[in-house]
């Protein structure tokens, strides 16, 4: 089976049943600006929730970071994950998700993520699997434009000649579909093997171990700069799809701050497992 065939078999069908599903909606983009790793959190939970209640319509959000940190999945060992000795030396912040999968170490200009919130029914019908590669297959046509030879690896990868280039995550919230990307732009591999365990004796079996697989960032793999790619990611979603250009809203930003204080910047979120 060719990767064509079998994204076609995995992502909802063929190719104009896919771009039907996405051109039932009127989507609004989010653009990216430097933004702490606790509200890019919180904010992930609040924009689903309110895509699942009617009260923001689907939305496509690229995320900013305004400092470096590691980003846990749901249900991550700390311990497992990472060396807070190091973290606290080279001051990088430790923060949790609501989507499951593996760690991800963050610099500002390190990685290029995306959030996807989009109504549960979009995805009616689907498994798990498909709607992973629904909800990517368009980032992949995007990449495979500026030259990058890319495709979509189950469950959750995007992966290339080079190497995997970033992964997927989801959480289901109130009738609403968050997915979510992180691709790796460049690495500071010297720094992330002092800060993540990956590949490192495991300190407990409780909590999920993080895959150890060989990375290609995209600064490897072509000349543009990060800035350049995100543009041409929102310029094809854009062409494609369309886009309404929006931004977070002061009730969006007044409820993720809410959660913040009561929730993801708790002891009890953070070292959810021992």
């Amino acid at each position: 089976m060719t990767e064509g065939n079998l994204l076609d078999e995995l992502a909802g069908g063929l190719p104009e049943e896919r771009e039907a599903r996405w051109k039932r909606y009127r989507w609004h983009l989010i653009p990216p600006e430097p933004t702490p790793p606790l509200v890019n959190m919180a904010l992930d939970e609040v924009l689903t929730l309110r895509v699942g209640s009617g009260e923001r319509p689907p939305t496509l959000r690229i995320w900013g970071w305004d400092r470096s940190c590691v980003v846990l999945g749901r249900f991550q060992s700390v311990r497992n994950e990472v060396d807070e000795r190091a973290m606290a030396e080279h001051n990088v912040q430790l923060v949790r998700r609501i989507s499951g999968g593996g760690a991800m170490f963050i610099e500002p200009e390190g990685t290029i993520t995306y959030s996807i919130f989009a109504p549960e029914e979009m995805v009616a019908g689907m498994s798990f699997p498909e709607s992973y590669a629904f909800f990517d297959s368009w980032v992949i046509d995007a990449l495979r434009e500026l030259g990058v030879e890319a495709w979509y690896q189950p469950l959750n990868d995007i992966t290339s000649t080079g190497g995997k280039i970033g992964g997927a995550a989801q959480a289901r919230r109130g009738g609403a579909v968050l997915h979510h990307t992180t691709m790796a732009y460049q690495m500071n591999t010297s720094l992330m093997s002092k800060i993540l365990r990956v590949g490192k004796e495991k300190l407990s079996d409780k909590g999920v171990k993080s895959a150890d697989k060989r990375v290609g960032p995209l600064r490897q793999q072509t000349d543009l700069d990060r800035d350049v790619i995100i543009h041409h990611l929102i310029g094809h979603f854009r062409a494609r799809f369309g886009l309404v250009d929006d931004q977070v809203t002061d009730s969006e930003y007044a409820e993720a701050k809410r959660l913040i204080t009561d929730r993801f910047s708790t002891p009890e979120w953070i070292y959810f497992l021992p």
